[in-house]
């Protein structure tokens, strides 16, 4: 019963907030857990005028339909974002696809960043998740979350992207792992990644030498859909998915201590994952 309530209770507070939004179609909404004043660009609430004269609001569908042509004023990503903006949740619209909900760094290296991974070794979070539980995304765009591998791929089709590991240890120091480039391919290729050259103080984790370590070039894997170099599943084994090869330098998508390199094994507090277009494209 406490379940169903909880369930009940999470159901209404989505249904609720909905409505108060413009008439927008944002499927990830399920990331949020606020209010919508809490989003930074939603726009003055729309209205209209009812039969009796009196101003009634429109309401959001929230029904499956076709992706609406991109409405002016939504940023593809956050790299759109006006300069001066604050970081926080903003609702963009990657091109050709429906409306997302997703953090905004702007204070990190000229901002414009889109947040597509956080994560804490307490978390809450359970990260040993399905194949379609990681492709729409979980956890709380707010906290810890992953975005959704659909939708990093989505954003990261429409121009020429870099990404930015940020990386705690185990003494709280910060390190930034930079590639110039990077992407991800589509669902029939298995989101394979994809990454440019290494620049930072983490140590280029992600492209080991060692092909049994190697993160760059890997199809996504989880529990339920192996696609890794490995004999067994790595994904079920260490219990979160990924860009596996068999198995890891790299483990960010866990519950407990993350693993960058030989910067921590198992012992890293947090992870930032950060994305925006490439200064030179």
């Amino acid at each position: 019963m406490a379940t169903q309530r909880l369930c009940l209770l999470l159901f209404t507070s989505l249904l609720a907030l909905a409505a108060s939004l413009p008439a927008i179609d944002i499927r990830n909404l399920h990331l949020f857990n606020g209010t919508v004043d809490e989003i930074l660009n939603v726009p003055p609430e729309s209205s209209q005028n009812g039969n009796d004269g009196q101003h009634v609001r429109q309401a959001r569908d929230i029904g499956p339909r076709r992706p609406a042509a991109r409405a002016p004023g939504w940023p593809k990503d956050c790299s759109e974002l006006p300069a001066g903006s604050h970081s926080g949740v903003y609702i963009i619209q990657p091109k050709g696809l429906h409306h997302l909900v997703v953090y905004c760094e702007m204070n990190v290296t000229n901002g414009g960043w889109t947040v597509i991974q956080r994560n804490q070794k307490d978390t809450p979070v359970t990260w040993a998740e399905s194949w379609s539980t990681y492709k729409y995304g979980f956890g709380n765009v707010r906290t810890e979350y992953w975005l959704g591998t659909e939708y990093i791929y989505q954003i990261s089709k429409q121009k020429v992207y870099q990404v930015r590991f940020v990386i705690q240890d185990s003494k709280d120091v910060i390190h930034i792992a930079d590639y110039n480039l990077f992407s991800v391919e589509d669902e029939p290729h298995g989101y394979r990644l994809r990454l440019g050259a290494y620049s930072g103080t983490a140590g280029d984790a992600m492209t080991s030498d060692n092909p049994n370590t190697m993160q760059d070039n890997m199809k996504f894997s989880t529990k339920d859909r192996d696609q890794d170099t490995y004999s067994r599943n790595c994904a079920y084994s260490y219990e979160g998915g990924w860009w596996y090869s068999a198995c890891y330098s790299v483990r960010l998508n866990f519950k407990g201590g993350l693993t960058w390199g030989n910067l921590c094994k198992g012992n890293c507090k947090s992870s930032l994952i950060l994305i925006k277009p490439a200064a030179y494209c």
